[in-house]
Protein backbone atom coordinates (compact mmCIF):
# COMPACT_ATOMS: atom_id res chain seq x y z
CA UNK A 1 0.00 0.00 0.00
CA UNK A 2 1.42 3.80 -0.65
CA UNK A 3 0.29 6.53 1.13
CA UNK A 4 -1.55 8.43 -1.17
CA UNK A 5 -0.63 11.96 -1.62
CA UNK A 6 -2.39 14.83 -3.85
CA UNK A 7 -1.10 16.67 -6.54
CA UNK A 8 -2.34 19.97 -7.97
CA UNK A 9 -4.35 17.96 -10.48
CA UNK A 10 -6.32 15.47 -8.08
CA UNK A 11 -7.94 18.72 -6.36
CA UNK A 12 -11.50 18.99 -6.55
CA UNK A 13 -13.11 22.47 -5.13
CA UNK A 14 -16.10 22.97 -4.18
CA UNK A 15 -17.99 26.20 -3.14
CA UNK A 16 -19.62 25.76 -0.05
CA UNK A 17 -22.80 28.39 1.16
CA UNK A 18 -23.37 28.24 5.19
CA UNK A 19 -26.46 30.61 6.76
CA UNK A 20 -24.70 31.88 10.04
CA UNK A 21 -28.11 32.70 11.84
CA UNK A 22 -28.67 31.62 14.78
CA UNK A 23 -25.85 28.82 14.87
CA UNK A 24 -23.35 29.20 18.17
CA UNK A 25 -19.77 30.77 16.89
CA UNK A 26 -17.72 27.99 17.88
CA UNK A 27 -19.31 25.17 16.24
CA UNK A 28 -20.04 27.22 13.31
CA UNK A 29 -16.14 28.19 12.66
CA UNK A 30 -15.16 24.49 13.81
CA UNK A 31 -16.97 23.24 10.74
CA UNK A 32 -15.85 25.76 8.50
CA UNK A 33 -12.39 25.13 9.60
CA UNK A 34 -12.46 21.65 8.60
CA UNK A 35 -14.07 22.59 4.96
CA UNK A 36 -11.58 25.02 4.40
CA UNK A 37 -8.50 22.71 5.13
CA UNK A 38 -9.82 19.50 3.61
CA UNK A 39 -10.39 17.32 6.16
CA UNK A 40 -13.98 15.94 5.37
CA UNK A 41 -12.18 14.58 1.68
CA UNK A 42 -10.76 11.37 1.63
CA UNK A 43 -7.57 12.96 -0.32
CA UNK A 44 -7.12 14.81 2.19
CA UNK A 45 -3.18 15.95 2.11
CA UNK A 46 -1.78 17.88 4.99
CA UNK A 47 0.62 20.47 3.12
CA UNK A 48 -2.18 21.33 0.30
CA UNK A 49 -5.10 23.09 -0.56
CA UNK A 50 -7.44 20.50 -0.70
CA UNK A 51 -10.19 22.33 1.14
CA UNK A 52 -13.62 23.95 -0.24
CA UNK A 53 -14.48 27.69 -0.89
CA UNK A 54 -16.81 29.11 1.84
CA UNK A 55 -19.40 31.51 1.56
CA UNK A 56 -20.52 32.63 4.96
CA UNK A 57 -23.60 34.89 4.86
CA UNK A 58 -25.64 36.45 8.15
CA UNK A 59 -22.29 36.77 10.12
CA UNK A 60 -23.97 39.35 12.29
CA UNK A 61 -26.98 37.04 13.79
CA UNK A 62 -24.35 34.80 15.19
CA UNK A 63 -25.17 33.31 18.63
CA UNK A 64 -23.26 33.01 21.14
CA UNK A 65 -23.29 30.76 24.35
CA UNK A 66 -22.62 31.62 28.01
CA UNK A 67 -21.31 35.71 28.83
CA UNK A 68 -18.89 35.59 25.54
CA UNK A 69 -20.73 38.92 24.31
CA UNK A 70 -18.91 40.55 27.20
CA UNK A 71 -15.47 39.26 26.52
CA UNK A 72 -13.02 41.88 25.36
CA UNK A 73 -10.81 41.53 22.27
CA UNK A 74 -7.57 43.05 22.80
CA UNK A 75 -5.33 44.74 20.15
CA UNK A 76 -2.01 46.78 19.85
CA UNK A 77 -1.67 49.86 17.62
CA UNK A 78 1.88 49.35 17.72
CA UNK A 79 2.98 52.81 19.61
CA UNK A 80 3.41 53.11 23.91
CA UNK A 81 0.40 52.51 25.78
CA UNK A 82 -1.61 51.78 22.62
CA UNK A 83 -3.74 48.59 23.86
CA UNK A 84 -7.00 49.10 22.84
CA UNK A 85 -10.14 46.75 23.64
CA UNK A 86 -13.76 45.87 22.25
CA UNK A 87 -16.08 43.44 23.40
CA UNK A 88 -17.50 40.54 21.25
CA UNK A 89 -20.88 41.99 21.30
CA UNK A 90 -20.02 46.23 20.53
CA UNK A 91 -17.54 44.12 17.26
CA UNK A 92 -20.86 42.37 16.56
CA UNK A 93 -23.09 45.76 16.67
CA UNK A 94 -20.64 47.75 15.10
CA UNK A 95 -19.42 48.03 10.68
CA UNK A 96 -17.66 45.13 10.34
CA UNK A 97 -19.62 42.26 12.74
CA UNK A 98 -17.86 39.78 9.93
CA UNK A 99 -15.01 39.59 11.61
CA UNK A 100 -16.19 37.59 14.39
CA UNK A 101 -16.21 34.79 11.88
CA UNK A 102 -13.15 35.52 10.55
CA UNK A 103 -11.15 35.43 13.57
CA UNK A 104 -13.25 32.65 15.13
CA UNK A 105 -12.12 30.70 11.86
CA UNK A 106 -8.54 32.23 11.74
CA UNK A 107 -7.49 30.72 15.26
CA UNK A 108 -8.71 27.07 14.48
CA UNK A 109 -6.44 27.14 11.93
CA UNK A 110 -2.70 26.08 11.73
CA UNK A 111 -0.51 29.10 12.07
CA UNK A 112 1.05 28.88 9.12
CA UNK A 113 1.45 29.98 5.41
CA UNK A 114 -0.69 27.24 4.33
CA UNK A 115 -3.66 28.39 6.66
CA UNK A 116 -2.88 32.38 5.63
CA UNK A 117 -3.58 30.72 2.00
CA UNK A 118 -6.47 28.69 3.42
CA UNK A 119 -8.61 31.78 4.80
CA UNK A 120 -8.42 33.74 1.13
CA UNK A 121 -10.84 30.65 0.69
CA UNK A 122 -13.27 32.27 3.17
CA UNK A 123 -15.94 35.07 2.27
CA UNK A 124 -18.07 36.06 4.92
CA UNK A 125 -21.08 38.62 4.36
CA UNK A 126 -23.07 40.44 7.37
CA UNK A 127 -26.31 40.55 4.89
CA UNK A 128 -28.32 37.71 3.43
CA UNK A 129 -26.54 38.56 0.11
CA UNK A 130 -23.30 37.34 -1.86
CA UNK A 131 -21.98 38.08 -4.93
CA UNK A 132 -20.73 34.80 -5.19
CA UNK A 133 -24.35 33.63 -7.53
CA UNK A 134 -22.39 32.43 -10.88
CA UNK A 135 -20.07 29.54 -8.95
CA UNK A 136 -23.52 28.05 -7.58
CA UNK A 137 -22.61 27.34 -3.97
CA UNK A 138 -23.97 23.99 -2.63
CA UNK A 139 -25.96 24.74 0.95
CA UNK A 140 -24.85 23.56 3.73
CA UNK A 141 -26.94 23.04 6.90
CA UNK A 142 -25.06 23.69 9.45
CA UNK A 143 -28.23 23.95 11.78
CA UNK A 144 -29.60 20.33 11.24
CA UNK A 145 -26.20 18.77 11.90
CA UNK A 146 -26.67 18.86 15.29
CA UNK A 147 -29.15 20.18 17.97
CA UNK A 148 -26.48 22.29 19.58
CA UNK A 149 -24.89 24.15 16.84
CA UNK A 150 -28.22 26.38 17.66
CA UNK A 151 -29.27 28.53 19.87
CA UNK A 152 -32.82 30.51 20.80
CA UNK A 153 -31.77 33.80 22.36
CA UNK A 154 -33.14 34.22 25.85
Amino acid sequence: MKTFSATPADIDKKWILIDAEGVVLGRLASIIAMRLRGKHKASFTPHMDTGDNVIVINADKVQLTGNKRNKPNYWHTGHPGGIKSRTTGEILEGKYPERVVMQAVKRMLPGNRLSRTLMTNLRVYAGGEHPHEAQSPEVLDVKSMNSKNTRVAY
